[in-house]
């Protein structure tokens, strides 16, 4: 049986390892900003929950409390879609350690 070329193989993909990104932090693609959650401000509706890609918000006993930032990339979704006008989530700057020897 002849082999195909990459020029003969159909176009798509197929992630046979279904569910990992639980096993990827993803938080570690976070370049710069992070959200803060100001919980005197927050209505509980749960869009940031609703909108955010790496379910990186905590939920506790039904009310929003934070997030979890091994899964946070800061992508500013949560603060966008957050609706008072006293914003719950604001991004801030987040200082990027670089590794012990190297400069900036």
């Amino acid at each position: 049986m002849k082999k195909e070329t990459w020029k003969e193989l159909p176009i798509g993909t197929v992630n046979i390892h279904a569910g990992n990104s639980v096993s990827n932090l993803t938080g570690t693609w976070r370049s710069g900003r992070r959200p803060e959650f100001i919980e005197k401000n927050c209505i509980q509706c749960f869009f940031c929950w609703l909108y955010c890609p790496h379910f990186a918000i905590r939920v506790e006993g039904g009310k929003v409390v934070g997030f979890n930032y091994d899964y946070c990339t800061g992508c500013g979704l949560c603060a966008e879609e957050c609706p008072t006008k006293e914003k719950a989530i604001v991004m801030v700057k987040e200082e990027i350690k670089l590794a012990e020897g190297r400069k900036k």
